[in-house]
C-alpha cells in the first residue's frame, strides 16, 4: 500500500457519488451548479485521480490563453518544430496538441491523463474532441507541452475544452497580449489558478518594444491586485515574421525554454510543481464539494415541493370522489332505472307506508321470480362507481400537470420527458380502468361479507334468507351512496326515494344502529381502495422525480467525502513552493543544479538554445549563487528559486476580486507579424 492510497480511495469514493446528474431541477442558478459539477468531475477524472495514482509521472504544462495570443506559435517555437498549426482564422486550434518526448510517449498515448479524449497520432490537425499526440526529441523527458484551444473561443465546445485542459495541468503557461492583458475572461482563469494554488507562469506576447516597460509594469500591478504577485512573467516582443506559419526567433523564446528545461531537468523541481498544484486542487475540494452538497440539498427541497403539489392534486381528487359518494349523483341515470326495475315503484311505496312486512314480501316475490334485475342493478352500480373513480383520477392528473407546468422546476422536468409523455400525464394512467374494476369488485365482495357476518344470528339469518344475500348486499351498497353513513336517518333520501327504501328495508332486517355501522364500514373500505388507486396513479409523476433527483443521502455523503479528503491531506508531502518554479536563471555550476539547462543537447531532451547564447531573463544578469532565496511562501505565489534575489513585496491583493484596468491607455499592436503568432 502506498502512502497516498487512503487519499486516492477517498477521491474515488467521491467520484462515485458524482457519477449521475445531481441537478435536474431548475432552481436558482442551476446552470452554475451543473457547470461546477462538470468541472469537479472533470478534474477528478483528468488530473487528481491520475496524478495521485502516479505522483512521479511526467509533468504536463498546458499552454492556454486568449484567442490570437500566439499559443500555437509559441509551442512550435519552443520545440523548434511545426507540431501545431497556427493561422489567422479563428478558431485555429480545434483539437488540442500534446507534444511529448519519445521517452514519455507511452504514458500520454495511454488513457492516464484526460481519459475522456480519444488519442490521435501522426500528422494532421486532429478532429474536434480528440487529443493529438506528437513526439519531439527536443522536449526534455519528464515534461509535455499541450497547446489548448482559446479560452474565449466563439465555439462553446472549445471554451469548455480549454477549461478542462487547464484543470488537468500541473503547470499553466498562460499567454496573453499587450492588447488584451486586461480583459476579464483571462483574469477569471487566473483567479481560479490563484484559488487553487496552481503552478503558473504568464507569457505576455506581441508587445511593441517602445511599450514593453509600461505594459509589463501594469500587468504586474494587475497580478498583484488579484493576489498573484510574484507570478513568473515572460515577455515576447512584437516581431515581423516572414509568413503566418513561421516560428519566433530563438532568442525571443529562449528564457521560457530555459525555464521549462530547468524544471524538467530537476526531479525535485518537478515534484514540487506537482505537489503545489495537486495540493491546491485538493484543498479547493473543501469548498467546492460542500457547495455542491448545498446545491443537492436545494434540489431535494425543490423535489419535495413538487411532490407536495402531487399530494395536493390527488387529495383534491379523493375529495371529489367523496363528494360523489355523498351527493347522490351516482343513484341517478342508469342506476336509478335498474333500481326501479329491482324493487318496483308505486305498489312498493304504498306497501312501505302501511307495513314494512308487506314490502318485504313483495321484494321476496320479485327477487325470487326475476333474478335478472338484481344482476343489472349490480352491474350498473359497479359501472357508476368505476366512472366516478376515473373522473376523479382524470381531474387530479389534469390539475397536477397544470401545477407543474406553471412551476419552473416542474416545467423543466416535463420538457425533459417530452411532449408525448406530458400529454399522457394529463389524464389517468392507461391501466387505471382495469385496476378500478378489480377494486370495485373487491369492494362488493367485502360488502357481501359484511352482510353475511352481521346476519350470523338465527333471526337475522332468516330475514336475510327471505331477501337473499345478494339482494341485501345491494341494498347496503345503495345506502352507501344515498346517505352519510346512516347518521342522519332517512332525510337524505334522493332520486325518487331510492335511499329511503334501501335504508328502511335494511333497518327492518338489521336494526337502525347496525345499518349505520354497516354503512360506515362499507363507505370507509371503498374510500380506502380509491385512495390506493389515486396514489398509484400519482406515482407516474413522483416516479419522474425519483428518477431525476439525487439519491437520498447524497449531500451528507459529499460532505463526508470532503471531510475525509481534508483528513487524508496529511498523507501528501508538503510542497516547497519556494522551490517549485525556478525564476529562470541558469546556475553556473553542475553543483548548483543536477542538470544545467545550457548543457543539454537536443538529443538528450533539452529544449533547443541559440548557439553560444547565455540565458537571460528579460535582459537581467543571472544572480550570484549566494543571493538570499525568497521565503515569503504565500499561497498562490510563484516564488523565486534559490539563488534569486528576493522580490519586493507588492501591494495587498484587491479584496473585491475585481480586475482593475490599466490607468493609462494600453499600447495596441501595430499589426506587424500578427499572422504568424496564432
Amino acid at each position: 500500500m502506498g502512502d497516498n492510497d487512503g487519499l486516492l480511495e477517498t477521491l474515488r469514493e467521491l467520484r462515485r457519488h458524482l457519477d449521475r446528474e445531481l441537478f435536474p431541477l431548475a432552481i436558482g442558478d442551476v446552470e452554475a451548479d451543473r457547470r461546477a459539477l462538470r468541472e469537479l468531475t472533470g478534474q477528478l477524472d483528468d488530473y487528481l485521480i491520475p496524478r495521485l495514482s502516479a505522483i512521479d509521472a511526467p509533468l504536463l504544462a498546458v499552454v492556454g490563453g486568449s484567442t490570437g495570443a500566439g499559443k500555437s506559435t509559441l509551442v512550435n517555437s519552443l520545440v523548434a518544430e511545426d507540431v501545431s498549426e497556427p493561422g489567422v482564422l479563428r478558431p485555429t486550434t480545434m483539437a488540442p496538441t500534446l507534444v511529448t518526448s519519445p521517452v514519455d510517449r507511452e504514458w500520454f498515448t495511454a488513457q492516464n491523463v484526460l481519459p475522456g479524449l480519444p488519442r490521435v497520432t501522426g500528422s494532421g490537425r486532429g478532429e474536434p474532441g480528440t487529443l493529438r499526440i506528437v513526439t519531439a526529441a527536443t522536449v526534455p523527458p519528464g515534461l509535455a507541452l499541450l497547446d489548448a484551444p482559446d479560452i474565449d473561443s466563439i465555439v462553446a465546445a472549445n471554451r469548455e475544452l480549454a477549461a478542462q485542459l487547464l484543470a488537468a495541468a500541473d503547470l499553466w503557461l498562460f499567454t496573453t497580449t499587450a492588447a488584451r492583458y486586461a480583459d476579464e475572461v483571462p483574469w477569471g482563469f487566473l483567479r481560479s489558478a490563484r484559488e487553487r494554488s496552481t503552478a503558473l507562469a504568464v507569457v505576455l506576447s506581441r508587445v511593441p518594444p517602445e511599450a514593453m516597460g509600461v505594459v509589463r509594469k501594469d500587468l504586474n500591478r494587475l497580478l498583484e491586485a488579484n493576489g498573484l504577485g510574484g507570478t513568473r512573467l515572460f515577455e515576447v516582443p512584437e516581431l515581423t515574421l516572414p509568413d503566418e506559419n513561421a516560428r519566433l526567433p530563438r532568442q525571443a523564446v529562449q528564457p521560457i525554454a530555459d525555464w521549462l528545461t530547468t524544471i524538467a531537468a530537476d526531479s525535485r523541481s518537478r515534484a514540487e510543481v506537482v505537489r503545489q498544484t495537486l495540493s491546491g486542487a485538493l484543498e479547493s475540494l473543501s469548498t467546492r464539494v460542500p457547495a455542491l452538497a448545498a446545491a443537492v440539498d436545494r434540489q431535494h427541497t425543490e423535489a419535495e415541493e413538487l411532490r407536495s403539489m402531487a399530494d395536493a392534486a390527488y387529495a383534491v381528487g379523493l375529495a371529489s370522489f367523496d363528494e360523489g359518494m355523498r351527493d347522490g349523483s351516482l343513484l341517478r341515470g342508469e342506476v336509478l332505472a335498474r333500481w326501479q326495475d329491482f324493487v318496483g315503484t308505486g305498489d312498493l311505496m304504498r306497501s312501505l307506508e302501511s307495513r314494512v312486512g308487506r314490502f318485504r314480501d313483495r321484494v321476496v316475490a320479485f327477487v325470487t321470480g326475476r333474478p335478472a334485475p338484481e344482476s343489472e342493478l349490480r352491474t350498473a352500480l359497479e359501472s357508476g362507481v368505476e366512472a366516478l373513480i376515473r373522473a376523479s383520477a382524470d381531474g387530479a392528473a389534469e390539475r397536477l400537470l397544470e401545477s407543474w407546468s406553471s412551476h419552473p422546476s416542474g416545467r423543466a422536468l416535463l420538457e425533459r420527458e417530452g411532449v408525448a409523455v406530458a400529454g399522457r400525464l394529463g389524464r389517468a394512467s392507461a391501466d387505471l380502468p382495469a385496476k378500478t374494476e378489480e377494486a370495485v369488485r373487491g369492494w362488493q365482495s367485502y360488502v357481501l361479507d359484511l352482510v353475511r357476518e352481521e346476519g350470523a344470528d338465527k333471526r337475522t339469518t332468516a330475514r336475510i334468507t327471505s331477501f337473499g344475500l345478494n339482494g341485501a348486499g345491494l341494498l347496503l351498497m345503495i345506502a352507501v351512496f344515498a346517505s352519510t353513513g346512516g347518521l342522519t336517518g332517512i332525510e337524505v333520501g334522493i332520486a325518487g326515494g331510492t335511499g329511503v327504501l334501501s335504508q328502511k328495508v335494511l333497518e327492518a332486517v338489521f336494526g337502525d344502529q347496525a345499518v349505520r355501522d354497516l354503512t360506515v364500514k362499507a363507505r370507509t373500505d371503498l374510500r380506502a381502495r380509491v385512495a390506493i388507486l389515486l396514489s398509484e396513479d400519482a406515482d407516474r409523476f413522483t416516479d419522474l422525480l425519483d428518477a431525476a433527483q439525487p439519491p437520498e443521502g447524497t449531500a451528507p455523503a459529499l460532505r463526508a467525502a470532503s471531510d475525509a479528503v481534508r483528513e487524508h491531506l496529511r498523507e501528501l508531502p508538503v510542497a516547497d513552493r519556494r522551490a517549485a518554479l525556478p525564476a529562470g536563471s541558469v546556475p553556473r555550476t553542475v553543483e548548483e543544479s543536477r542538470r544545467p539547462s545550457d548543457a543539454l543537447p537536443h538529443a538528450s531532451g533539452g529544449l533547443p538554445r541559440a548557439p553560444g547564447e547565455v540565458p537571460r531573463v528579460h535582459g537581467d544578469v543571472p544572480h550570484a549563487p549566494d543571493d538570499a532565496p525568497h521565503a515569503s511562501g504565500r499561497r498562490g505565489e510563484v516564488p523565486c528559486a534559490p539563488g534569486d534575489a528576493p522580490r519586493a513585496p507588492g501591494d495587498a491583493p484587491n479584496a473585491s476580486g475585481d480586475v482593475p484596468r490599466a490607468s493609462g491607455g494600453v499600447p495596441r499592436s501595430t499589426g506587424r507579424g500578427e499572422a504568424g503568432q496564432a
